[in-house]
């Protein structure tokens, strides 16, 4: 699906894993979610990579490493480890149709460094002292746990030229 909008802007909805669009002709790839934890980041991350010019950008949030390290199978996210950090990347909830996806630190920034990027900023978010519970923080976890540790993380990566 294409948009364009009245300031030049046009947005592009594809398959993140494999777009199907020619390479090097855009200067920003963004993923709110989406891309960032749906889709394997050993598929879209080189392909946000192609796709993206040179001093172009990659911007994208998803869930801390921490959050989903405090994760368990079914409920909150807890105040003590729930999984092993070794091998994450896939996660399959039990009971669950999603499948998502999530890499650790290291593997996340040698994957974006193999594709083509050099990190800019990563950005983890915390709750504010003023913060209620809201769906994501009702559902996911406590407002509480959030105010101590880091419920998102946003990442900006820029495409080596």
């Amino acid at each position: 699906m294409n948009t364009r909008y009245g300031l030049g802007l046009e947005l592009v909805e594809a398959n993140a894993e494999a777009t199907g669009l020619p390479g090097a002709s855009f200067d920003l790839a963004i993923s709110e979610y989406g891309a960032s934890i749906w889709c394997d980041p050993y598929k879209w991350i080189p392909e946000a990579g192609r796709l993206l010019r040179p001093s172009g950008e990659l911007v994208f949030l998803r869930n801390s490493t921490l959050s989903m390290l405090c994760t368990p199978d079914a409920g909150k996210v807890q105040e003590r480890l729930q999984r092993p950090q070794l091998g994450m990347h896939r996660m399959d909830w039990p009971g669950e149709p999603e499948t998502e996806f999530h890499l650790g630190h290291g593997d996340l920034i040698r994957l974006l460094r193999s594709s083509g990027f050099e990190i800019l900023d990563l950005v983890e978010i915390f709750a504010p002292a003023d913060a209620v519970d809201h769906p994501f923080y009702g559902e996911y976890m406590s407002v509480e746990w959030a105010q101590k540790w880091p419920s998102e993380e946003m990442w900006r990566a820029g495409k080596r030229g």
